[in-house]
């Protein structure tokens, strides 16, 4: 008896030892955010896969020759810098394309999420589902539908300005209204998702802060600047650095209304380059035009950010 209460008193230990990581263990695994990294493995894992990938291959394609035998370094980004006059023309219109898409979007969308937000909630939902429909639709559809109305002899654009006595507009066979053409479309398509976004966040607003503005007897202006526009400025920056991403890589919508005509004046970064290496059979130089875009989108989004985290911190 006594060699096994000793036997018993020398295994306790053994027993808390083996105890005690299991138990630290058990812990381990029930925090939320051992389980919330668990749960968001699946998504690192596809967005290394389909993301992280793919950008690291398309900066070792920039940097190679056309046959992508021979390693050329920054050759390929010279080239399009120093010598390839069309490719300013394409920076340009990437930086006019996106800077109005965004802005007129964001315009569009503010306006019709403060008048819908007036309505009852009946018409309110009855509204939101109407406009949401360009959204929803896909936007090759909607851009074919377009290109009908923008046609110089039947299309319905023309017949409208007749009928007011103007002349017949070459929609997309002029630089000016090719380029107005793409921005109308886009803004067709992309507003009604600042719309849905502007609206959520004018329902997140406390009405008290309307109902003291009212007592001190601010105007509808002055409730808009100093009670909505601070109150809803995070997720309007938010929304307009998403637009700008998208706006950055338009391809959909140029490529199949105007081609990048007329002679690469309406071309962005996204559709000249898959111009250039896709169709031209130049993949390296194609991938070094599409690399165009991270110093721009990066720049932006370092800047809208910052000031979110400012305002948040203010608040």
């Amino acid at each position: 008896m006594a060699e096994t209460g000793a036997y018993l008193a020398g295994a306790k230990p053994t027993m808390r030892a083996i105890s005690k990581p299991s138990s630290m263990l058990n812990r381990f695994l029930g925090r939320t955010s051992t389980i919330a990294f668990f749960m968001t493995l699946p998504l690192m894992f596809v967005m290394a896969t389909l993301v992280i990938y793919p950008a690291f291959y398309s900066v070792r394609l920039a940097m190679l020759d056309r046959p992508m035998v021979n390693f050329v370094g920054l050759a390929n980004f010279s080239f399009l810098v120093f010598k390839k006059p069309t490719f300013w023309i394409v920076v340009y219109n990437s930086v006019l394309f996106a800077v109005s898409f965004v802005i007129v979007k964001a315009f569009i969308g503010f306006v019709i999420a403060h008048l819908l937000q007036n309505l009852p909630a009946k018409a309110q939902r009855r509204w939101r589902a109407a406009l949401l429909i360009p959204w929803v639709i896909p936007p090759a559809m909607s851009v074919l539908a377009w290109l009908w109305l923008f046609d110089p002899s039947f299309g319905a654009l023309n017949w409208l300005l007749k009928t007011f006595g103007v002349g017949p507009v070459f929609w997309l066979g002029e630089v000016i209204w090719a380029r107005a053409a793409v921005i109308i479309v886009s803004v067709w398509i992309g507003a009604p998702f600042f719309m849905v976004m502007y609206l959520a966040a004018l329902k997140s607003v406390p009405e008290q802060l309307y109902e003291a503005a009212e007592i001190d007897g601010a105007t509808w202006w002055q409730k808009l600047r100093f009670v909505t526009l601070p109150m809803t400025r995070n997720i309007i920056a938010i929304t307009m650095l998403f637009s700008l991403i998208v706006a950055s890589g338009a391809f959909t919508v140029i490529q199949i209304l105007t081609n990048g005509g007329p002679h690469n004046q309406t071309d962005t970064l996204a559709t000249w380059a898959f111009r250039v290496g896709m169709l031209g059979g130049d993949i390296p130089l194609g991938a070094s035009t599409s690399l165009f875009t991270l110093p721009i989108l990066a720049l932006a989004a370092i800047f809208i950010l910052r000031n979110v985290s400012e305002r948040g911190s203010e608040a």
